[in-house]
């Protein structure tokens, strides 16, 4: 059946796409963990708009909607590496580095380390992606969470340089995507890391470690 960005939209919002489907009852679960994200991080943006009269900007708008999007990305590119711990999918994708890796180190290291501890590998992956994800809808650490995504992606950019099916500068744009919310420190365009450096004291001035985690990684 032809689907339109809105209907894949709207299938991927209610849970309908096949990523969900192939998790079966679990996928409840799943999409009550993306709408709780999507809401917090649309609350949080309310709030910060009505407490903070610098976030009411257009520029600040702007970063948030692009901030949350990305979200959803990585939410939706997470789907498919479940079940846990190894996913069909996630497997293919390891193979298809390992052969198509841009340097023969890095197609040695997924063909004799990650391949066969694809069981540990896998949830990793998979944690990695859903933590990029939240960082992105709640604004919480976006800067570590950017810096980490920028590895991960530019990991991925050359594990499949030579793949004829990819395009490599999709995994570029992406890097420098996330790169940008890490530079612009992008949590603080009405998302938790605005929230916590107005609000916390021993974040604003990064004082003990909690402060200065948050201080820092905001």
């Amino acid at each position: 059946m032809p689907t339109n960005p809105f209907i894949d939209i709207w299938h991927f919002l209610t849970g309908n796409t096949n990523d969900y489907l192939n998790q079966g009852n679990w996928r409840y679960v799943i999409l009550a963990l993306f709408w709780i994200l999507l809401l917090a991080g649309t609350a949080i943006a309310f709030k910060n708009w009505q407490e903070d009269r610098e976030q009411r900007t257009g520029r600040h708008l702007g970063i948030w909607l692009i901030r949350m999007l990305i979200g959803c990305m990585w939410f939706q590119g997470m789907l498919w590496k479940l079940p846990l711990p190894v996913s069909d999918g996630l497997q293919y994708w390891t193979e298809q580095e390992s052969t198509h890796a841009a340097f023969e180190f890095h197609r040695t290291f997924l063909k004799d380390v990650v391949l066969p501890n694809m069981k540990l590998f896998g949830p990793i992956v998979f944690l990695a992606e859903l933590v990029f994800a939240g960082s992105m809808l709640l604004g919480l650490c976006v800067r570590l969470a950017g810096v980490l995504a920028v590895l991960y992606t530019l990991q991925l950019w050359l594990g499949l340089y030579g793949n004829s099916a990819e395009w490599p500068w999709t995994y570029m744009f992406l890097a420098l995507l996330m790169f940008w919310f890490a530079l612009e420190a992008a949590g603080r365009s009405l998302g938790f890391d605005a929230w916590l450096r107005r609000s916390v004291p021993a974040v604003r001035e990064g004082k003990g470690f909690v402060g200065w985690f948050f201080h820092v990684t905001g």
